[in-house]
């Protein structure tokens, strides 16, 4: 069992917000107003991928990988979610939008449109962008899973949501569409 998780128990409520950060209880707010069931597991602070490893398994789910990207020019700015098992190469994404190169985007810009500090990258930060900065790509992949899991924007706490209402009630409530990439990660 990873040493970060203390405590396996699943909820399907809102938490209590002592101690929570205002942009966590959104998440949980705006998902009961949009009627979205959730699971959600408390854990200790989880950065990476691979620490949230054990974390997949207890609420059933492949966690998915977010990424935080830009152009050169820091013009352009993509939220990827892809599988967490698959290998992130920036020359195969890029081929695919048409653009030169793409890198990691400064923390500044994350915080800025997402409201989202660096290690809790999640899709639930597509509530924040407003002005529709952030463009949001998916893997395929992500897209064949009943269930997807995230951050609830921030990473002492993980969801399992149905990937159908992230996409049919989640996505246009909060005004971002989505472009489908095929990754193959090798």
């Amino acid at each position: 069992m990873n040493e970060l998780i203390h405590n396996t128990s699943l909820y399907e409520d809102i938490p209590n917000g002592a101690g929570r950060l205002p942009r966590e209880m959104a998440v949980y707010e705006l998902l009961s107003r949009l009627e979205i069931p959730f699971k959600r597991m408390d854990h200790e602070a989880m950065a990476t991928i691979e620490a949230c490893r054990g974390v997949d398994e207890i609420l059933g789910i492949h966690m998915c990988k977010n990424l935080f990207l830009c152009n050169t020019q820091k013009t352009a700015f993509y939220l990827l979610m892809m599988p967490g098992e698959k290998k992130f190469k920036t020359k195969e994404l890029s081929g695919q939008l048409g653009c030169a190169r793409l890198s990691f985007a400064p923390q500044e810009y994350m915080e800025e449109y997402l409201q989202i500090a660096p290690g809790a990258v999640s899709i639930m930060g597509l509530m924040n962008d407003q002005g529709g900065r952030v463009r949001l790509l998916i893997d395929e992949d992500v897209l064949k899973e009943e269930y997807l899991g995230c951050h609830p924007c921030v990473n002492t706490a993980s969801l399992r949501l149905r990937t159908e209402d992230v996409v049919k009630k989640f996505l246009p409530y909060v005004k971002h569409d989505y472009t489908v990439v095929h990754l193959d990660g090798e």
